[in-house]
Formats: structure tokens, sequence, C-alpha cells
């Protein structure tokens, strides 16, 4: 660009006014719909991290997780752009890929908390449904049943117990607070759970028999789930070590030689090489985890 104004113009001070100028107008024009871009990239998924707070019983305020959305998304990508300093182009690529993988880390960090928190609901169920059905067999109402479950088990289980308990007693149905509770925890066997519950309330039947035959299945599920993950952790684990080959055998190259590696982030053809690389790396390993995950 500064070449080519200078053979325009024939004055080389003129370029550099003429490059900032040029710059600045460009900056304004495309300021606008690039942040409005990143920002939708950015914040897209910030409904679904406050739903899944709320479900969790956590506390959060919005502003806290604005914050924390800004720092996770550009923090790193600022850090990378001023490391690579003064390479430009290279600091501009490996932030705008950095900023694309962290981009999705709060949605994705906070949804494996909240699948945690779920999947130890669900194991709780085994101990929680062997209380109701003794409490059933008691003589025991299911909001009493609830109620001992609530008592004497820890969270999330008593969390989610309690606040069925506490919809029931500003008068709301038990069958709409099981829905709810189905809708919260989207797993079959607490759709199983409810669905039993609701059914067998209008039609009669043996609770305490239902819930012994839903901790069977749910322990039977469990056996499975447990054998499947012992068996593709391995295939995990393999796919983990041959994507992070390549990325170890450049990081070894730099410590032994780092003019030999050199072009391969100086040069537009390393760099995209270096795309095509990473890119595979990303391809193989979502291709991996999709042959090895087996759903129950």
């Amino acid at each position: 660009m500064e070449k080519l104004i200078v053979k325009f113009f024939g004055l080389s001070w003129v370029s550099f006014p003429l490059v900032a100028l040029s710059g600045a107008v460009l900056a304004y024009f495309l300021y606008t719909p690039l942040e409005k871009r990143f920002m939708k990239k950015a914040f897209g998924r910030k409904q679904d991290i406050l739903q899944m707070l709320d479900q969790m019983f956590v506390s959060v305020e919005e502003k806290k997780i604005n914050s924390m959305i800004l720092l996770i998304n550009f923090g790193p990508s600022i850090i990378f752009f001023l490391l690579l300093w003064p390479n430009i182009t290279m600091g501009i690529i490996v932030s705008f890929i950095v900023w694309l993988a962290m981009s999705e880390v709060p949605y994705y960090y906070i949804k494996h908390q909240w699948e945690k928190r779920n999947n130890l609901l669900v194991t709780q169920m085994v101990d929680g449904l062997t209380i109701m059905s003794n409490g059933i067999k008691a003589g025991l109402s299911v909001p009493q049943s609830l109620e001992r479950v609530a008592e004497n088990l820890p969270n999330p289980i008593a969390q989610e117990f309690t606040l069925i308990l506490s919809q029931t007693k500003v008068g709301r149905s038990l069958e709409d607070a099981l829905i709810d509770f189905g809708e919260r925890i989207p797993r079959p066997d607490v759709q199983m759970f409810v669905t039993a519950i609701n059914i067998l309330k209008e039609t009669g039947g043996n609770l305490a028999e239902t819930f012994s035959t839903i901790v069977t299945v749910i322990r039977e599920r469990q056996k499975v789930e447990q054998k499947i993950q012992a068996m593709t952790t391995q295939g995990m684990m393999q796919g983990l070590i041959i994507s992070l080959v390549p990325i170890g055998i450049i990081l070894l190259l730099w410590i032994m030689d780092p003019t030999y590696i050199q072009p391969m982030f100086s040069t537009t053809l390393g760099i995209v090489l270096l795309l095509i690389v990473f890119g595979l790396i990303g391809v193989g390993g979502i291709m991996i985890k999709k042959i090895v995950t087996v759903k129950v």
C-alpha cells in the first residue's frame, strides 16, 4: 500500500498520513458490524447459561456473568496478540483462533457442571426411591415420602424435592410440580419416576412396588453405562494422544532449533499449513469422540 501511494504521488512523506487516514476510515466503517458480530458470538449463549445456573440453584448477578464472558472471550486473545507482537499478521490470526475456541468455553463449562449435577441426582434417586418405597409401605403419602428424602439425603436431590414440596404448599398441584421437575432434569429415569407417580395417582396402583422397579432399572442402566465408559476410555485417550502429537512435535522443534521451525510462523505458506493442521486435528478429534460415544 505504501509503495503504491509513493509511486502514485512521488512523495514518501505523503504515504504515512494517507495510510493512517485510510486505516481510520476502514476501521470506522467496519467497527459497528464487527462489534455486533463479536458481541453476538460472545453473548449468544448467555440466556442458556443463566437458565442452567437457575436450574442448579446458583444465584449470580447478570453483570458478573457478562464480565466473565468478556474476560474468557477476549482475555486470552489479547494475551496471545501481545506475546506475538510485533508479528501483527500472526498475532491477529492466532488471536482470532483463540477467540473462536474460547467463545464457547463459558457455555460448555456451565453445561458440564449442569450435566454433572443431573447425573449425581439420578444416582441419588436409587436411595431416594428406596426411602420413598419404604415410606409408602409404612402408610405415608407421596408428599410425606418426598419430605423424608429431602431431610435424609444431600443436594441436589434435597433441593429438587424441597422445591416440589414448596410449590405444593403454595397451592400448586403435585402433578404440575413433578412435571416441572422432569423438565429441569431431562433424564429418562426422572421422566419414568414422574410419569409413574402421576399415572398411579389417577389410576391407582402399588407405588412402593413401582419405585422398587424403577430402582432396579436405574441400577442396571448405571452398570451398563459404567461398562461402556470403561470400554470407550481407551479410545478417548488414544484420540487425545494422537491429536497432541503434532503439537508436541512443533514444541519440541521450537525448543531444539527455533530457526528450523520459524518459517511455519513467519511465512504465509507456513501459517496456511498450520491452520490446515489444527483444522484437521479438530475434525479428527470430533470424529473420534463421536465414534467412541455410545448413548444408553
